[in-house]
């Protein structure tokens, strides 16, 4: 019982630090800035744009998310990409006007619409920023490539409802087996501090709704970068598995049982 009430502190931290953390500005022309605590990869605050819309709203990040990434040396015109592209942002009814990312929202759903919108956010620009002329191809790429070649049945792209009422998308859901639990899969293109604290809240408020023996499987990409040992101690104290890049073959039985 100790350790739902711990949990659930956890969840009204998270909730209250995002309240706390978030700051509005007026921008002319019906525009209102919404600046979140969540970090892009330049370490910069998150942002998009409300707008009053005839019974609702309109909320959209002005193009910034893909636009950078293409001016980063990231384009996104591959039929590959573009399928990728559209299977993310279809997971959370997020659409794409040009470069635009945009939803719609009604009084009664503003603040799962934009929960959505910063999810989207957050996972194209984690999917692709690394995805340079000079990277032959995307982390997620590679993880659902190894998971074929390991013969490891999985549904991509899947969502689970929070308790706190959100949607959450994971990349991979392994089914249970007569041997394993459900196992659930993310792949982590940037394993830093934002990007762990991420997927502590997702799993914690996801956990409660998953079958008792699911397990949360955290591939961390290493052959770009060096991952921080309190990234991984971070996500082992919360639960999760991670696991590095080059150590993937130490669990390939585990997913394929």
């Amino acid at each position: 019982m100790n350790m739902v009430k711990d949990i659930q502190k956890l969840l009204d931290d998270y909730t209250r630090w995002l309240r706390d953390k978030t700051v509005l500005r007026d921008v002319g022309r019906d525009w209102v800035q919404v600046t979140t605590p969540h970090l892009d990869r330049h370490n910069d605050c998150l942002q998009f744009y409300v707008r009053r819309e005839d019974n609702g709203y309109l909320l959209t990040d002005d193009g910034y998310i893909i636009s950078d990434l293409i001016n980063s040396g990231c384009p996104l015109d591959s039929p590959k990409r573009q399928e990728l592209l559209k299977m993310t942002l279809a997971g959370f009814g997020v659409q794409m006007d040009d470069e635009q990312l945009l939803i719609k929202a009604t009084p009664e759903n503003f603040p799962l619409k934009k929960h959505n919108l910063i999810q989207a956010m957050l996972a194209v620009n984690d999917l692709f920023y690394l995805a340079s002329p000079h990277v032959a191809s995307l982390f997620y790429e590679d993880v659902t490539r190894w998971l074929e070649l390991a013969d490891i049945r999985y549904t991509p792209k899947v969502k689970f409802p929070g308790k706190s009422g959100y949607d959450h998308m994971f990349d991979f859901v392994i089914p249970r087996s007569r041997q394993q639990p459900e196992r659930i899969i993310q792949a982590i293109s940037n394993p830093k501090k934002e990007s762990a604290e991420n997927l502590v809240f997702k799993w914690l408020d996801t956990k409660e709704t998953r079958p008792s023996e699911s397990h949360l499987y955290a591939f961390m990409n290493d052959s770009s970068f060096e991952v921080s040992s309190s990234v991984v101690e971070a996500l082992k104290n919360y639960g999760l598995q991670p696991v590095l890049w080059s150590q993937r073959e130490e669990v390939r039985e585990l997913l394929a049982a």
